[in-house]
Order: structure tokens, then C-alpha cells, then sequence
């Protein structure tokens, strides 16, 4: 089955019933059924086939929905562009995903046929468009973010994205009777592989926003009274921003809140349950595998754990690094034979990250293996050490890398962007006071801010460097 036959659940099976809100319009899933469609035949004419690659740079907007769906059942290989990438990191896409045409609004670099969205002017009417495809076959190539180098392009199928979304939806209890507010970027996994699919397949009622502003969330929940956010940590730290008051009525009409993208500190999981009165369900999850692990929606959901592998995915941790195995996985790496090769052992996907699992089956991760410090012979997770920083007043953000050590090896060095000045003399202290002295670190850099990706983690190779 392919995901158009799952979305026809919606599509056609809930035609009448209003699907999607944005700036102020409103859609129905017939609606939505039409506009692909004509947006498919308009791709047709210009010679798009199944198994060509489409790269789409575009903020949300109902339009990159139509894409989405058009390429879909056209079996074109949809190919999002981090809106916030320059033009460095487009050439590399452009270069590597090998497209017929480039949709976007702007200008655009190299040499790839620019179709500008404003010039997509869709035909009054048109069939559905009949091409084979199977639970095989390519949906997507998602680039990784590049945290660590330049990015790979993750092959995902449309049983990638149907698995997914059919283990969110049955886990999380969502169903077309949830008021779902989205506003992370369409680029990313975390809105199209679970937020578009939970959608399209459960048949809820979205409202899809341009972009997360803090400064129009409250309005936004006290207009909408969504029943299910999608969110990232630092939107979650915005949210604490809200009155007490407005955060009570919010709490009282929302069902779930969901975190991911990027470990969400147990302090702000614990200061927003105070506040909202819900406790946020994190999950893990990432752009080669989707969602694979999660904490349950009827149990315990543990502040700085990610919870239980969901439904078909195996998971295992081989020296100290998490595997997974399952239905999720995607079909690997575009033209990378050998980076697909190195990436899988006896068909478990190697994840990178360092995790660990309790007696009863949830899992922590300590971090990224690439990010492992490793100090006179002692190992020193960074996120441990941030952590702990983050739960000083003084400290807004914290990020711990290791730097050369002629003695040592590597030694840890904290940066930290503050919310009211900092002592380096006194947070050396307090880390001597709770954490093994090989663990504190050698300095504490303030700065303005963190770099960070759209879906804010860390880069943590652009920081500036540290000097003796």
C-alpha cells in the first residue's frame, strides 16, 4: 500500500470535512484531494516523471502541501531545503540529490531549472494521476541536518512514512476528533514525516502556521484551542514565557504535548508541568529512521528519559552506541554506497548516539558518540554537564565540548549563553561540589547564543574556539 491509499482515508473518505487552516483559510480534504491533483497535472506537462528528484525552499504555506501530495502520487522524489541553508548548503543538495527543477521564492543559486511558486499556475480541473507504486518505492530524500559535515540525503519510502505515522497515531491516540496546531517547518522530519502523515491519515483538523512566534503563540492557542502541539525544546522554554493564567486555560483544553528534534531538559519538563499542568511526552526519533523510540502516552513519562522502542523497532546498545532495526529504517543514503554500508551492522542502523536502558526497558541518551569526551582515560558525556549547568540561575543555555589537552587528551570546556552575569570562579565551584572533578570544566565561555539548526540543536563544530 502506498501512503495516497493511506491518505485516502481522509482524502476521500472525509472529503466534506474542513482539513486545514492557514492565514486565515480554510480547506477541506476534497479540497486538498483537487489541488494536488492539479498541482500532479501541471508536473506532468512540465515533464516530471516517476523517480525524478523535485527540491522544494519554502517556508510552510498550503502550496508546499500540494507539492507534497502532487509528487506523491506522481512517484517524484520530494526533496526539502532547509529554508535557513545559504547558499553553500543549497549547491551541495542541488549538486548531490541530482533534481529536475528547484520550487521556491527566492533566488536561487547554480544552475538547476528555478520554477518560482508564484509562476505554478495549476490547471481548473484534473484526474488523479495513475502511476504504480508500492510501499517500496521513494517518497522523500531528507537531508541530515550537517551537525557534524556536509549532509547526506536520507532515502525515505512511502512504508518509512506510513509506519511512522500509523505507530503515532495509534500510540499517541491520535484521531480526526484532535485539533492539531503545527508550526515547525515542513522542511524538517519532525513536521512532514510525523505531523503531515498523523494529519492526512487520522483525518484531525490542522492548523498550519508560517512559523513558530513566540510573541503570537498565546494568541494562537487561545484562538485555535488546539488539542495536540508538536514542539522542540526552545519552543517549549518559550512557552514558559506565557502568564500563569493564559498557561491554566491552554493546559485545560490541550490533550498532548510532544517534544523532540533535540533532548529537552528535565528542568524545563518539570517547570512546564508546573505551570500547564501536562506532562510533555519526549520521543527520539531522526531524519534516516523517523520516530523510534517514545515515552508511553498512558504511563510513566520520564523527565530525561525518551521512553520504550515503538511497535516493530528493535533497539539494542552496542558498546555504549544505540542500534536500531525495524520498519523505520530508511532505504539508506543517496548515492553514498559506502557511507550506507558503514551506517548498518547485520542490519541494525547505527544511530551515533550514546544511550542507556533501564531494568525495565527506557532508554536515556547521553548524547552523541561523535561528542564523547574523552579525558586522562575517563569518558565525560557532555549533556550531564549541561544539565547541571542549566539548572544554575544564572545560565540560559549551556553547551560542553572537548579541546585538545596535551596531559589529558581532551578536556571539557563549557559555553554558556547567561541570563545574568556569570562567575567562572563560582560555577567552577558549584561542578566541583556534584560532579567527579575529571568532569568539571576547564573554562566557561559567555556567549550571545548558541548555534543551533531550524529545529534548534546544537552545531556545535561552529562555536567559536577555545583558547588557553
Amino acid at each position: 500500500m502506498n501512503l495516497i491509499q493511506l491518505f485516502d482515508l481522509s482524502l476521500k473518505g472525509r472529503r466534506d470535512e474542513v482539513a486545514l487552516e492557514f492565514s486565515g483559510g480554510s480547506f477541506t480534504f476534497g479540497e486538498i484531494d483537487d489541488r494536488s491533483n492539479r498541482m500532479a497535472a501541471l508536473f506532468q506537462q512540465r515533464g516530471l516523471e516517476k523517480g525524478d528528484r523535485l527540491c522544494v525552499y519554502l517556508s510552510n504555506c498550503v502550496e508546499l502541501i500540494d507539492i507534497y501530495l502532487a509528487c506523491a502520487k506522481l512517484g517524484v522524489i520530494f526533496v526539502p531545503i532547509n529554508i535557513l541553508y545559504r547558499e553553500r548548503e543549497i549547491l551541495h543538495i542541488l549538486a548531490d540529490s541530482g533534481p529536475k527543477a528547484v520550487i521556491t521564492a527566492q533566488e536561487m543559486p547554480g544552475t538547476v531549472p528555478v520554477w518560482p511558486i508564484a509562476g505554478l499556475i495549476t490547471p481548473p480541473a484534473a484526474e488523479r494521476p495513475d502511476v504504480a507504486l508500492n510501499g517500496d518505492s521513494p517518497a522523500a530524500l531528507v537531508y541530515t541536518s550537517g551537525t557534524t559535515g556536509a549532509s547526506k540525503g536520507a532515502i525515505l519510502t512511502h512504508n518509512n512514512f506510513a509506519v511512522n505515522a500509523i505507530n503515532l497515531n495509534a500510540c499517541w491516540d491520535i484521531t480526526k476528533t484532535d485539533r492539531f496546531l503545527l508550526a515547525l517547518p515542513l522542511f524538517h522530519v519532525h513536521a512532514l514525516g510525523n505531523g503531515l502523515h498523523c494529519w492526512l491519515i487520522s483525518g484531525c483538523r490542522m492548523r498550519l502556521l508560517e512559523r513558530f512566534e513566540h510573541q503570537k503563540a498565546a494568541a494562537e492557542f487561545l484562538d485555535y484551542r488546539p488539542t495536540l502541539f508538536f514542539g522542540v525544546p526552545t519552543v517549549y522554554v518559550r512557552l514558559l514565557d506565557f502568564p500563569a493564567d493564559i498557561a491554566g486555560q491552554v493546559g485545560r483544553f490541550m490533550r498532548l504535548f510532544v517534544s523532540g528534534s533535540a533532548p529537552l531538559p528535565p528542568q524545563v519538563f518539570e517547570e512546564f508541568h508546573a505551570k500547564f499542568g501536562h506532562t510533555i511526552l519526549e520521543r527520539y526519533g531522526m531524519t534516516e529512521t523517523l520516530m523510534n523510540i517514545s515515552n508511553p502516552y498512558v504511563g510513566d513519562r520520564r523527565p530525561g528519559t525518551v521512553g520504550l522502542p515503538l511497535p516493530g523497532i528493535s533497539a539494542r546498545i552496542v558498546d555504549g552506541e544505540l542500534q536500531l532495526r525495524g520498519p523505520n529504517v530508511c532505504a539508506g543514503y543517496w548515492r553514498r554506497e559506502e557511507a550506507t554500508k558503514a551506517a548498518f551492522e547485520d542490519g541494525w542502523f547505527k544511530t551515533g548516539d550514546v544511550a542507556e536502558c533501564s531494568a525495565d526497558g527506557y532508554y536515556t541518551l547521553l548524547g552523541r558518540k561523535s561528542d564523547l569526551i574523552i579525558s586522562g582515560g575517563f569518558n565525560i558525556y557532555p549533556r550531564e554537564i549541561e544539565e547541571f549547568l542549566l539548572e544554575q540561575e544564572e545560565v540560559a543555555e549551556a553547551a560542553v565540548v572537548g579541546v585538545p589537552d596535551q596531559l589529558r587528551g581532551e578536556i571539557p570546556v563549557a559555553y554558556i549563553v547567561p541570563r545574568a552575569a556569570i562567575d567562572a570562579a563560582t560555577l567552577d565551584l558549584r561542578c566541583r561540589a556534584k560532579l567527579a572533578s575529571f568532569k568539571v570544566p576547564r573554562d566557561f565561555l559567555a556567549v550571545d547564543k548558541l548555534p543551533r539548526t531550524a529545529l534548534g540543536k546544537i552545531q556545535k563544530h561552529l562555536l567559536p574556539p577555545w583558547t588557553k
